[in-house]
């Protein structure tokens, strides 16, 4: 009697137990999964076995697989979820749509989430990943599948990843316009600073300062909304406020990854400044940010770098820095080369004696390089030079900038209409040379033909009024 008892209850107990032993076999198999356990296979296989009526166990062990990238073993266990639950399983066709992300097929990702979506229009995640993976294809269609969510669950709230669609999609606009209809403050970090990354990149420093501000004011350590207040205060002329966001970024920033963006905008606030020495330190750590080299091209840091040498009259290294902006700019300008030429003006400014000249004789050499370089720039080439010339010899008695404001003479003259440039021009050429021949040459007669053509386009000019009237 007593045995027959035992029996019944260990029949009984056996039926109990059952159903907890069964939810420890998936338990288990999916912890050997993440630990690569030696005896894994084993266990996924009684797992199998045991949970092969039970979709969302299936699924378990399938994701399990899809986190160690075993996409092969994650699809297999999808797919018998999916038979399982006779093709009504939402999780294991959102399984299954990973999978295809990571095997980096679109449309088939989008039409699994699209079939989650059916069997379970109240669940979010299918919504959700349809639209970033559609809207490759079609950001509106995206856009309306969310809405299609907002219909089914009025209380959440799809603008924000409206606008987040719209971002990866490079369609500022629209992303704007979706993330105005969410208080800053109920945003997700990423999307505040998505939304304030838009408005940089629409020249909306004013509107993307705002939202800056008031992400940071949720998270302030947040080293990208740092990064962007500092940018748009700069770009806003609001260089204290820049440099506060800048001070934040590099000393009260959580996590923040540098790029030579941060060091280049800084170093233009402390520039800005006229904190020159700061600045420099800046542009060099740009420059030394090899990491991030592409976000800001050597060709803008090293000139940058030049002009705050020039400004702090440190013309030996403006020009050097300028010299290596030259070569190693993709397609540098006429005025990028003029601005060589006028370093040396300005620095022999600075100087005296054989310095200066010296100085001066460089400028020539640039202006010179010019002309062969740019042919439209040839005019305003031999005027710089004229000037240059003149300045090395202020009282002409060389006629060093005789041989440049002749040509500019025989250039300009003969054209049969002239822009306000090239009278200005033609009438400083006709003044130096009215001058030289009167006042170095003594040639009357010369110099009186140069003021009857001065006369010519400046009827009122005095200087050739007396000229004319010498005897």
């Amino acid at each position: 009697m007593k045995a027959i008892k035992y029996l019944v209850m260990g029949v009984l107990m056996s039926g109990i137990a059952a159903p907890v032993m069964a939810q420890d076999e998936d338990k288990a198999a999916i912890e050997a999964i993440k630990s690569n356990a030696a005896n894994k296979a084993e266990l996924v296989k009684i797992a199998e076995k045991k949970m092969k009526k039970n979709p969302d166990a299936l699924v378990a062990i399938g994701r399990a697989f899809y986190e160690k990238e075993d996409t092969a073993n994650a699809r297999k266990f999808a797919e018998l979820a999916d038979a399982a639950a006779k093709h009504k399983s939402a999780p294991a066709f959102l399984l299954l749509g990973d999978i295809e992300v990571a095997a980096n097929d679109g449309g088939k990702a989008a039409s699994h989430y699209n079939q989650a979506t059916y069997i379970d229009p109240k669940n979010p995640d299918g919504y959700y990943k349809y639209a970033l993976v559609y809207r490759k294809i079609s950001p509106k269609g995206a856009v309306q599948k969310l809405e299609d969510l907002h219909t089914q669950r009025p209380d959440i709230e799809v603008q924000e990843m409206i606008g987040r669609i719209y971002s990866l999609s490079m369609k500022y606009d629209e992303a704007i316009a979706a993330w105005k209809q969410v208080p800053v403050a109920k945003m997700e970090r990423a999307n505040i600073t998505e939304y304030a990354l838009a408005n940089y990149f629409l020249g909306k420093h004013a509107d993307g300062l705002e939202v800056a501000k008031q992400g940071l004011q949720k998270f302030p350590r947040a080293g990208a909304l740092n990064r962007l207040a500092m940018m748009f205060s700069y770009e806003l002329k609001n260089y204290d406020e820049a440099k506060k966001y800048g001070e934040a970024l590099f000393t009260r920033s959580d996590s923040a990854k540098y790029s030579n963006v941060d060091y280049f905008y800084y170093g233009l606030t402390e520039d800005a400044l006229k904190n020159y020495d700061a600045a420099i330190e800046e542009y060099n750590k740009a420059l030394n940010d090899t990491a991030s080299s592409g976000l800001v091209k050597k060709e803008n840091i090293v000139r940058k770098l030049s002009d705050a040498y020039a400004a702090k009259d440190d013309y030996v290294n403006a020009i050097a820095q300028y010299k290596e902006f030259l070569a190693i700019a993709e397609k540098p300008t006429a005025n990028d080369y003029a601005g060589l030429a006028s370093l040396y003006t300005q620095q022999a400014s600075t100087l005296d004696g054989d310095q200066k000249t010296e100085a001066f004789k460089n400028a020539d050499a640039a202006y010179a390089d010019l002309a062969k370089r740019f042919d439209t720039a040839s005019e305003f080439a031999t005027f710089m030079r004229a000037r240059v010339n003149s300045q090395m010899d202020p009282d002409s008695k060389l006629g060093l900038a005789k041989p440049f404001y002749e040509e500019l003479v025989n250039t300009i003259a003969p054209k049969a209409e002239k822009d306000n440039s090239e009278k200005a021009r033609l009438v400083e050429s006709y003044r130096y040379l009215i001058a030289y021949y009167l006042l170095v040459k003594d040639d009357k007669a010369t110099a009186k033909d140069y003021a009857a053509k001065l006369l010519e386009i400046d009827p009122e000019n005095e200087t050739a009024k007396q000229v004319i009237s010498l005897k």
